[in-house]
């Protein structure tokens, strides 16, 4: 049955189409749902009763689990209003892992704090059975001088060339703000934002499904890395976009053989299990303590664009033992 759906955007009622889903099939879900904050949607209203809402939200949560493989992780972004009623719901079912805070601010909201923050619940289905990778993302620097942001006084001998390993703070992924780069849908999530759930927690050929496709933003970020997906939307608008966007988009986000996830034409994030063989593809100071105030540069020039020829006779200029 899930050849019916394997690497489309089908439209329609996700708890409709979630019934014919086996059992422990699906590699990951992710799910970004209606935040029930009467958005102007095309076809779905956004404005349930406290107790409606969650009733339907614990019914597709269910669902989620339900379809996920025991090595298979569960993600759900929202609000953390919402997600503490979620986190009520999966705690029953599922084995909590993680509350991803996503940094980013938006407008004061009157008489209480300004809101600063998303959260993404991660989940696994069976914790002791989990994939995932540690993940890193490249060290912020000084636009002027160049110099780390941070200073890791005595412990620069453990500074990983790259960067650092992410942490459940994501303060490196900004919403999309300019309507150039926006869809025609209230919601719309960053690509790399989706990238990065989907290389700490599936291999290439995996199977991804987000019960809510939108504009396909989860699909788009799943075939751009090589995996399988599964698409449900309710809008044959948003469905139609989506499939508009995917019939262009290639499995090319790679240097050499290692998939990566770019954005600004630079590696956004990167598998740690995968630096030795994207190493080459650099060029990297000599010693480690330069790292400090020297960013390493890709070979092909100063553009990390995708899909680096990966080519036998790289030199190996790591002179110095990676941390």
């Amino acid at each position: 049955m899930i050849e019916n759906y394997l690497n489309k955007i089908t439209q329609g009622d996700c708890l409709a189409l979630l019934h014919n889903i086996p059992d422990n099939s699906i590699d990951v879900t992710f799910a970004d749902p209606p935040f029930n904050l009467n958005k102007k949607y095309h076809t779905t209203k956004d404005k349930l009763a406290l107790q409606e809402y969650l009733d339907w939200c614990q019914i597709w949560l269910g669902e989620m689990v339900r379809i996920t493989k025991p090595t298979g992780s569960i993600f759900v972004h929202n609000i953390p209003k919402w997600l503490t009623f979620y986190a009520t719901f999966l705690n029953e079912i599922a084995d909590f892992k993680h509350w991803i805070s996503w940094d980013a601010p938006s407008s004061p909201m009157g008489k209480t704090l300004q809101p600063s923050h998303y959260g993404i619940l991660f989940y696994a289905k069976v914790a002791k059975e989990n994939k995932f990778y540690e993940i890193r993302y490249q060290h912020k620097r000084c636009r002027k001088c160049g110099y780390l942001h941070k200073d890791y006084g005595g412990k620069k001998m453990a500074l990983h060339p790259f960067g650092p390993l992410v942490s459940d703070v994501w303060t490196d992924i900004h919403r999309v703000k300019h309507n150039k780069y926006r869809d025609e849908h209230p919601c719309q999530l960053p690509l790399h934002l989706l990238e990065r759930v989907i290389l700490m927690s599936t291999d290439e050929g995996d199977i991804v499904l987000d019960p809510f496709a939108g504009t396909g933003t989860t699909a788009l970020a799943a075939k751009r890395l090589g995996r399988n997906f599964i698409g449900f939307e309710l809008d044959e608008q948003y469905q139609q976009i989506a499939e508009s966007k995917l019939a262009q988009e290639k499995a090319d986000s790679k240097i050499g053989q290692v998939w990566v996830s770019f954005f600004l034409e630079k590696v956004a994030t990167m598998r740690n299990v995968d630096w030795e063989e994207l190493a080459p593809h650099y060029i990297i100071p000599t010693a480690i303590q330069q790292v400090d105030q020297t960013a390493i540069v890709a070979r092909n020039g100063h553009k990390e664009v995708r899909q680096v020829e990966n080519s036998v006779n790289l030199p190996q200029e790591r002179l110095f033992a990676l941390p």
